[in-house]
């Protein structure tokens, strides 16, 4: 087939040939400053029809060829523009302008002559390139600066770009990169350098110079966020999400009851029922999924995680309140082409996965994830006291993902994701069979099915990088079939969420803004002791966010959002976020903001089920899900994070302190009587502080440790 297909290429390459098309060489002017300024200029100009394109930096001159039949002057003009460089018909945004490195800044040479001696006295910049076969120069992401006798040293970014500080005006500095020859050469503050390396021979051996975190905190972003790598998520690698924050010290992660084997997050103190969980920013396990849903997301489907404290941003809903964990997948485009793992421990549990992804073209790849966990051992009691010490059963969830990058700015994705979980616990006597709903032997099972598809629709505006219109939508169906002794809990969740997201800028790039609508809808139909519970709640809301940055010192995100509740009516939800950063190395955040939520008493609580206690609620309003009101919280905040160097080693310093204050809170009382769980909406006052401090530095040499938390490698 494939020679089938060059013969083909061939005779049509021939025939292009002989029909005697002849290409136009033209040359224009094209604005830039360095060699990483050539290899975008010549990029743009080759993915748009150029056969041959040539830039020199001195004259400004760009030379290309191309078929006129395919191609014209204005079109690759205008695409050259459209990556940040003037040419002589077009300008580019002055948004695309400004995100170019510093280097690549062209404009009113004085104003940069002057920025860089001023701004940049006492740095040295450039750029780090290699050259490849055909001659063009490529930036070297990762490569290795060092100060020859001083302590200061770095990597370069993903564009090649460094900004290394000098405290004397001349210095040496030296450049490495795996698999190229090193250089070192002498510099002076304000330089602005283009090197290039040199490959060297084969390597007999490869030294670490420097090894990126496996966690962090961004001290550019507004809202203090948590960055868990793969490599963070290594150190704990084991089966699901819920054992992916074991390194963690600000998630605390408890087991529900010691018979279901469910887990929760606690974020400042709370119960996980008021962290939002969202998967790549839709809507994660939540409602019925929630006691059980850290388990149901394999950890080598993960692919980072970012956690924030207190009130998120209004763009992801209203539900937030002690913070929010965003879980990203393994994407098809930088996944593994073909992982495969298999984990048994002494209790016969058993975990299988594998991993695939495909690129199918230029713009379409797919991705297919498998997991299966099971244990089939069903008398595993190290303690002696005739219980399971865990469920036995068999967990399978499996995901299939599509994703496309367009040509002019479209991009989109899609996919489908299976949970099945069929677990049985209780004695290890327990026969299902025999026993199950009898007062024989004490067992409980549950059977879960649930069925999810997603997609998400993005457009980038051509020429204005900084505006786009995305469209999230995701379906799912989960349903639950469940015993605990003599007590049925059986229930069916069925949601649609869509989130229609436009953002753009006011003037310039620092002020930004989002804004957009949202609807979730929510049936919930629930059988607890032959009693029915149903609902239907659908919220429609709008949102609008502002983004104000001043410099690299202050920035500031202020946002609201007004909801319809179909069955607790309109509410406002406003948050804020501030940063600013004194000292270098030095930065304050606030936040501060409402959240609210429906509580869902049954699943959220379905540990207490274990037991023979007798649920009564105090019914507030009839029509209202089991007659509560919603949970309505007030969350502010303060967190210093400070970077330090000691012993030529890095190492950071985080202190935060948040206050929760409910307005209105469900109350699960187990204290009143022995014999119940009383269920009631908050009378009185009712609050939660939370204070962390956190000290991370590399105690010796490969090894990391933060205070709280452990000491690894």
């Amino acid at each position: 087939m494939k020679m089938y297909v060059l013969i083909a290429g061939l005779l049509l390459s021939l025939l292009g040939t002989a029909q005697g098309s002849k290409d136009t060489v033209i040359s224009f002017k094209v604005s830039g400053s360095c060699a990483m300024c050539e290899k975008r200029i010549i990029d743009a100009a080759k993915k748009n029809g150029a056969k041959t394109a040539e830039w020199d930096s001195k004259t400004q001159l760009m030379k290309v060829s191309f078929n006129p039949l395919k191609t014209s002057k204005e079109k690759i003009q205008q695409k050259i523009a459209e990556v940040g460089h003037d040419t002589e018909s077009f300008i580019a945004a002055d948004e695309v302008y400004n995100s170019l490195p510093e280097c690549c800044l062209y404009r009113d040479a004085a104003k940069v002559a002057e920025h860089n001696s001023e701004h940049h006295k006492g740095k040295v910049m450039g750029v780090i390139m290699e050259e490849e076969n055909n001659g063009i120069l490529k930036p070297l992401a990762g490569a290795s600066i060092f100060l020859i006798g001083g302590s200061g040293g770095l990597v370069t970014k993903s564009n090649g770009f460094f900004s290394l500080e000098s405290e004397n005006e001349k210095a040496v500095i030296e450049v490495s990169y795996v698999g190229f020859q090193p250089e070192r050469m002498n510099v002076t503050q304000g330089d602005h350098l283009t090197i290039v390396l040199n490959k060297s021979k084969p390597m007999e051996g490869i030294k670490v110079l420097a090894i990126k975190r496996s966690t962090y905190v961004s001290t550019l972003s507004t809202v203090r966020t948590q960055v868990m790598t793969k490599r963070e998520l290594g150190k704990a690698a084991c089966c699901n999400l819920s054992e992916s924050f074991e390194t963690n010290p600000s998630v605390d992660v408890s087991y529900n009851d010691a018979v279901t084997g469910s887990k929760q997050v606690q974020l400042l103190g709370l119960a996980g029922n008021y962290t939002q969980l969202t998967v790549e920013n839709l809507p994660g396990p939540r409602g019925l999924a929630t006691p059980l849903g850290l388990n149901s997301i394999p950890g080598t489907w993960v692919e980072s995680i970012q956690l924030s404290k207190g009130v998120g941003s209004v763009v992801n809903g209203f539900e937030s309140i002690a913070g929010q964990i965003n879980v990203e997948l393994t994407k098809p485009e930088n996944g593994d082409r073909l992982y495969a793992n298999a984990y048994v421990n002494e209790m016969g549990k058993t975990d299988m996965n594998l991993n695939l992804t495909q690129q199918v073209n230029k713009k379409w790849s797919t991705a297919l994830l498998l997991h299966d966990a099971f244990m089939k051992k069903t008398d595993v009691d190290f303690n002696e006291d005739g219980f399971r010490d865990s469920p036995s059963g068999n967990l399978f969830a499996a995901l299939n993902r599509w994703q496309y990058f367009g040509d002019k700015g479209l991009e989109a994705q899609a996919g489908i994701r299976v949970l099945l979980d069929d677990k049985t616990g209780g004695l290890t006597s327990f026969d299902p069979g025999k026993d199950k709903l009898t007062t024989n032997k004490y067992g409980l099972g549950f059977n879960i099915g649930r069925y999810e598809a997603f997609t998400k629709i993005g457009y980038v505006f051509p020429g204005r990088k900084y505006k786009s219109v995305g469209l999230q939508l995701s379906v799912f169906n989960h349903k639950q079939d469940s015993y605990f002794g003599t007590t049925v809990y059986n229930a069916t969740q069925q949601n649609f969420y869509a989130n229609l997201i436009y953002q753009s800028i006011i003037s310039n790039s620092n002020h930004k803004f989002r804004t957009g609508m949202s609807l979730v809808a929510d049936k919930y139909d629930e059988l607890f002791r032959a009693t029915a519970f149903k609902r239907k709640e659908t919220v429609a809301g709008a949102f609008f966010e502002y983004t104000f940055t001043g410099g690299d010192k202050f920035s500031a995100i202020a946002g609201i959002r007004a909801d319809h509740n179909s069955i607790y009516g309109l509410f406002m939800t406003p948050r804020l976020h501030i940063r600013y950063e004194p000292v270098k190395g030095t930065v304050i955040r606030l936040a501060a903001g409402k959240g609210q939520r429906t509580a869902n008493i049954f699943a959220e609580n379905s540990s207490v089920f274990v037991s023979s206690r007798i649920m009564n609620i105090t019914v507030a309003d009839a029509a209202k899900p089991y007659g509560l009101e919603q949970e309505i919280a007030w969350n502010e905040g303060i967190s210093i994070d400070q970077r330090f160097r000691l012993f030529n080693r890095n190492g950071s310093i985080g202190v935060d302190f948040f206050h929760t204050d409910f307005k209105n809170q469900v109350v699960v009382d187990l204290d009143k009587t022995a014999r119940q769980v009383n269920f009631y909406n908050l009378v009185g006052h009712s609050f939660s502080n939370s204070f962390q401090a956190e000290i991370n530095y590399e105690l010796l040499k490969n090894w990391s440790c933060a205070w709280p938390g452990a000491c690894l490698m």
